[in-house]
């Protein structure tokens, strides 16, 4: 019979894999069973004529240096120019963010003294809007051409209350490990956005590039770490989904170092613990069977549990390895020794800035997994306030 100490380390793996590898097996099985059953969902070719009016909202602060890119971008767009209105948020800006903008006559821009942080500039942004779809992005992400029309096509299916494009994550020189690092965690997190939306609903948008219909949005709390999610998750609690559209890309440089990624990375993990909190509601299978599933699977295990599991398996393996209890906990500690063991050699190696992608995947994925126990110290000590520090892009 296998002891208490053994029970615990096996569900402490599972969870781990779970959360980290099988999620995506079986997501990926499950899928291709329904492909099997009922056939792919398909789009309809965009009509010109029939595209629907849309509003790009970019909220921004102190974005002096984006603003004549960005705007460029948006002049780029493959959309209909009549039926494209641009509103930037500039609230709390205090360099030439405001003044720059005002070179663009055809752009809404709103403005206030105050900064209360990106919920409240969105808030504002949506009593302001007149058309029905509203498509955030932001001031340092470029999108491609084509973005806004195979957006809108998303919503040609009424069952589609938000559109999530595909965020990619650019390095600015080869051998930036941080940003090639986030690239490649965000190249996984893509498939499983993409799985999701085939067997129900994408878990989550990105602020980076997320469409809503306006009709549906409701005010979000103004101390909201993750914005995006919330207002995109909102909306699945109301019976509707979040299609991925992966033909619109939103482009942007990663963090500038490693530091900046942990800014970045403390304030996603407290957002994501905050976000457990708000749609709880989510989690009854009795209500939500398919979402409470694929939010369990997809977010609430990689945001509370997977951490805590993945911590717990070192002194529960040496525990197991000193009783003797069975060689096959020797291999796994083994297998723990070189795996933190390299953990630590990309972590060296980036101090001493010699990067070595094989050894810094394991590096990331450890900082990934400590920065959610940071999040908790962040997530207290922003309660009232969704003000958060930008983080410098490489």
């Amino acid at each position: 019979l296998m002891s208490v100490c053994e029970i615990i380390f096996w569900t402490c793996m599972i969870v781990v894999f779970y959360t980290y590898i099988g999620y995506g097996i079986l997501l990926y099985v499950a899928v291709l069973i329904k492909r099997i059953a009922v056939g792919r969902r398909r789009l309809a070719p965009a009509n010109g004529s029939m595209l629907p009016e849309v509003t790009m909202v970019i909220c921004a602060y102190n974005e002096q240096d984006m603003v004549d890119m960005k705007m460029n971008n948006i002049m780029l767009l493959k959309y209909p120019k009549d039926k494209l209105h641009v509103m930037w948020v500039t609230d709390g800006s205090n360099d030439a963010t405001t003044d720059k903008l005002s070179r663009y006559p055809e752009t809404t821009v709103i403005h206030r003294s105050e900064r209360r942080g990106k919920a409240a500039a969105i808030n504002r942004a949506m009593h302001s809007v007149t058309t029905e779809i509203v498509i955030m992005t932001d001031a340092n992400t470029m999108v491609n051409e084509n973005a806004v029309t195979e957006i809108a096509r998303q919503f040609e299916d009424p069952n589609v209350g938000c559109v999530a494009g595909e965020k990619r994550v650019m390095a600015r020189n080869e051998g930036q490990a941080v940003a090639e690092s986030e690239g490649l965690y965000w190249k996984y997190e893509s498939t499983l956005k993409r799985l999701d939306d085939e067997l129900y609903s994408t878990m989550g948008a990105a602020g980076e590039l997320c469409a809503v219909r306006r009709s549906l949005y409701h005010d979000i709390a103004e101390n909201t770490l993750l914005d995006d999610f919330i207002i995109s998750m909102d909306i699945v609690s109301r019976g509707y989904r979040i299609a991925y559209a992966s033909e619109a890309y939103a482009m942007e440089y990663g963090s500038a170092d490693i530091r900046e990624e942990s800014k970045r990375k403390r304030r996603i993990a407290a957002g994501g613990l905050q976000s457990i909190w708000m749609l709880r509601k989510l989690m009854n299978p009795l209500k939500y069977p398919i979402v409470s599933f694929q939010f369990i699977s997809h977010r609430v295990l990689r945001w509370s549990l997977a951490p805590i599991a993945l911590m717990a398996l070192i002194p529960l393996n040496v525990a197991l390895v000193m009783s003797k209890t069975g060689c096959i906990y020797t291999i796994i500690w083994i297998l723990q020794i070189l795996f933190y063991g390299s953990a630590v050699a990309g972590y060296i190696l980036e101090q001493l800035n010699h990067k070595n992608k094989l050894l810094y995947v394991p590096y990331y994925f450890l900082f990934m997994n400590l920065n959610v126990f940071r999040g908790v110290g962040y997530l207290y000590s922003h309660r009232k306030s969704g003000v958060w520090e930008k983080v410098r892009r490489g």
